[in-house]
């Protein structure tokens, strides 16, 4: 029999998708590599000078969804709520933060990937932007996995945590804390790395 954990954790996992579908809608579709855009009527050959602050791009607006902005703006207000210990609402918008930052996590490596041999500064640039999107993405489903330890619910928190230390490595502070958020659960029984002696690190919360 299914239980009502299982059920929930099912539909969160479905939950995070639709935000993305919507703005995903609304991107133009890809030209051929062997055909020239065609400018709209009226406009000018001439491009924008990108390097003046003054030619704002609709993607570092705060505005904007697919953004490391928009991504950080979703975790703040996740804060608030956590905060007024409105969990529900803070669970909504920590799962949207985590789908935009692994959407841009995704989406830069696959431009290193595509610039790895041809445009060495891109690479980099892009591989760089990758690893701290990714970054974001793992502090959004520990908080994540902390607001479901608030709402006593361990089955969702368990599957996050074990994601993070899967990306993270133990070894890394954010993976050993998740690891230890396992420890805390009665997921795992031996500690890692071993505390000193009276040292405690137990953290139930979800921070502010």
């Amino acid at each position: 029999m299914v239980s009502s954990g299982t059920v929930r954790s099912f539909g969160f996992s479905c939950l995070v998708c639709l935000p993305f579908t919507a703005a995903l809608a609304l991107l133009p579709p890809a030209q051929a590599q062997n055909s020239v855009p065609a400018l709209p009527e009226g406009a000018s050959d001439t491009q924008p000078d990108l390097t003046d602050p003054n030619n704002m791009r609709p993607l570092n607006q705060d505005g904007s969804i697919l953004s490391l902005q928009g991504g950080q703006n979703l975790m703040e207000e996740a804060s608030n709520a956590i905060s007024s210990q409105n969990y529900p609402l803070a669970a909504k918008k920590l799962q949207d933060a985590r789908q935009v930052f692994n959407q841009l996590s995704t989406f830069h490596l696959q431009l290193s990937s595509s610039f790895s041999g041809i445009d060495n500064p891109i690479y980099e640039a892009q591989r760089k932007k990758a690893l701290e999107t990714a970054e974001k993405r793992d502090e959004a489903t520990y908080q994540l996995a902390l607001v479901h330890r608030a709402q006593n619910q361990p089955e969702l928190a368990v599957p996050l945590l074990i994601q993070i230390i899967r990306s993270q490595n133990p070894t890394r502070d954010l993976g050993k804390k998740a690891y230890q958020q396992l420890l805390e659960l009665g997921f795992v029984d031996s500690p890692y790395p071993k505390p000193r002696r009276g040292e405690s690190t137990s953290s139930t919360t979800p921070d502010k």
